[in-house]
């Protein structure tokens, strides 16, 4: 049996006392990964989000997570010194009880890829951050369990069409396409 190889992890951190909120980040990574890349910045398209933490007066830089295909049981609305919040107002996930980290025309579901197919040295979201809330690290972990089998993207974004639009649809199209590209 093979020696378990390390696993490298990425992660960009976040310093909440040192966001000011410019939204920087969101248009950055949308212009960073619209098609063709930087011919337009539009937030709804970004893959982090910048929320304002009323309650205790901080921004809070969210990256978009996983697709999940059920809505979480999480429907509390909580009511602090006047002001209402929702159990979804820090959550990085893609569902479907919420237009957050979706792409708007496709509806398809956004997740940060760290940049990692824009050859760039590290996300640009951290690039951009003047004030230094985001930052880029590496680290090795060691792999204990084997890793689950996840869906790519390709994978998940079929799906999320099949669903909205029927598989007959999507398959005409993607054969309409195919036709098209020859």
């Amino acid at each position: 049996m093979d020696a378990a190889k390390p696993k490298i992890v990425k992660e960009i951190r976040v310093d909440v006392d040192k966001c000011t909120g410019c939204k920087t980040c969101e248009m950055a990574c949308s212009a960073v990964h619209a098609m063709p890349k930087y011919s337009i910045m539009n937030p709804a398209r970004s893959r982090i989000k910048v929320i304002m933490d009323e309650q205790n007066d901080v921004y809070v830089p969210i990256r978009a997570g996983e697709y999940t295909k059920a809505e979480c049981n999480g429907r509390n609305l909580y009511v602090i010194n006047g002001k209402e919040y929702s159990e979804c107002s820090f959550c990085p996930a893609s569902c479907p009880s919420r237009d957050s980290f979706k792409e708007p025309d496709s509806g398809l579901p956004l997740k940060c890829d760290m940049c990692e197919n824009q050859s760039l040295p590290e996300p640009m979201c951290v690039q951009v951050c003047q004030p230094g809330a985001l930052t880029y690290v590496e680290r090795q972990e060691e792999r204990t369990e084997v890793e689950e089998e996840k869906h790519g993207e390709m994978e998940i974004g079929l799906e999320s069409l099949v669903k909205r639009y029927g598989l007959r649809d999507v398959i005409d199209t993607v054969a309409r396409m195919a036709r098209n590209s020859r």
